[in-house]
């Protein structure tokens, strides 16, 4: 074959080809004919939560949907939950108005409310460890908290 087959891309009558837009178009097709099932997106987003290597993660250890006794006729009772990574234990009340939460023993941090594949929420905890949030998180959610040269990641719950 010679240089001037065409074979090579570099034939002048090509027009210009796209790139963006036969992505977005490929994109859109497959999230049509192949969308990616709800609990592979799931895990994706809790695998992206320790990207970085050094993360601890919070085991849950007290959620009062499943551990704590009911009180009858109450209404609107807050969703109180316990996690635990060595000796960091962080306290979370869950209400309609958002969220309570401390860590102990006491530190400063920072803490994201992470909720799906966007950039988390960022609160503050204050030297006493407390922090809060005023928007309840919608759906599945898990707390980053950074403090010192620690990264600590919960569970993923649902609200």
């Amino acid at each position: 074959m010679s240089d001037d087959d065409g074979l090579d891309g570099n034939d002048p009558d090509e027009e210009e080809f796209d790139v963006g837009l036969l992505e977005e178009e490929l994109r859109a097709a497959t999230a049509i004919l192949d969308p990616v099932p709800s609990a592979l997106r799931q895990l994706a987003v809790e695998a992206y939560a320790l990207h970085d290597l050094d993360t601890r993660i919070a085991e849950l250890t007290f959620d009062s949907l499943v551990d704590a006794l009911p009180v009858r006729g109450a209404t609107d009772v807050p969703r109180m939950l316990t996690f635990r990574a060595g000796e960091l234990t962080v306290d979370v009340e869950v209400t309609e108005d958002g969220l309570l939460g401390q860590l102990m023993p006491p530190r400063p941090a920072r803490v994201e409310v992470l909720s799906g594949p966007h950039a988390g929420v960022p609160l503050t905890a204050d030297e006493l460890g407390r922090f809060t949030g005023e928007a309840p998180p919608a759906g599945p959610f898990a707390l980053r908290l950074r403090t010192g040269g620690d990264v600590v990641v919960t569970e993923w719950l649902r609200a």
